[in-house]
């Protein structure tokens, strides 16, 4: 081989090896079990700044606490750190639809908490309103947050999502019927929710709201469907 290309082969080869290097060394490696310690508990304390220096260098974005088993946005609505939430949502790392170990995503999340902020936030993110099982609408009719339940049915919410049938096969209106929600129940009936559809137990939402305890509830749902 001549001399000169074996020595510009050499260079190429030493080129590549040299990139390749500067990537792997970029990449965060896994964090130890303090770091991920740190990290989450400055998640929980709503400690932007830490947080904001540990995310896709030390932690990754979609991280899952090990603690809990929820990913950091999750937790941060959850714990209500909206400094943090801020920072994960500003993050291009982070994944909205990265779920919890219970199936749980910031937008469910957000949702429960009554958190139209973090909600439409998150919306604007391109969190997915329907999902398979439990949906964010599930969560803003068991919270009551008529608001929330409007805007999801704005934004394609499907009224009658079904949870997995393990968990009892239950509509929105469900559980706001069960959880003593009948404004909230009557504004999924506006939009076309069926009040006559049953649970895996053969339920309605109105037997459903007479066996949490809630004759008012009933009486309002048998009325106003």
């Amino acid at each position: 081989m001549d001399p000169r290309r074996r020595s510009s082969l050499r260079s190429l080869v030493f080129a590549f090896g040299l990139v390749g290097g500067i990537a792997h060394a970029a990449a965060p490696t896994a964090p130890d079990p303090s770091q991920l310690t740190t990290f989450f508990r400055a998640v929980q304390i709503d400690d932007a700044r830490t947080v904001k220096a540990m995310i896709g260098t030390v932690v990754n974005a979609n991280q899952i606490n090990p603690i809990g088993g929820e990913p950091g946005i999750v937790q941060a609505l959850r714990e209500d750190a909206m400094a943090v939430f801020r920072v994960f949502l500003d993050h291009p790392g982070t994944n909205p639809e990265t779920q919890a170990a219970n199936g749980n995503t910031a937008l469910m999340m957000a949702a429960f908490k009554r958190n139209r902020p973090a909600v439409e936030a998150l919306l604007a993110r391109g969190a997915a309103v329907n999902r398979p099982g439990w949906t964010a609408l599930h969560y803003a009719a068991a919270a009551g947050d008529d608001e929330i339940v409007r805007l999801l049915l704005a934004r394609g919410a499907k009224v009658d999502a079904v949870s997995p049938k393990a968990s009892g096969g239950y509509t929105p209106m469900m559980m706001a019927a069960r959880e003593g929600h009948d404004g909230t129940a009557l504004v999924l009936i506006a939009h076309g929710a069926d009040r006559l559809r049953k649970n895996t137990e053969g339920l309605t939402a109105v037997q459903l709201a007479e066996r949490a305890g809630k004759p008012r509830v009933a009486r309002a749902l048998e009325q106003g469907g």
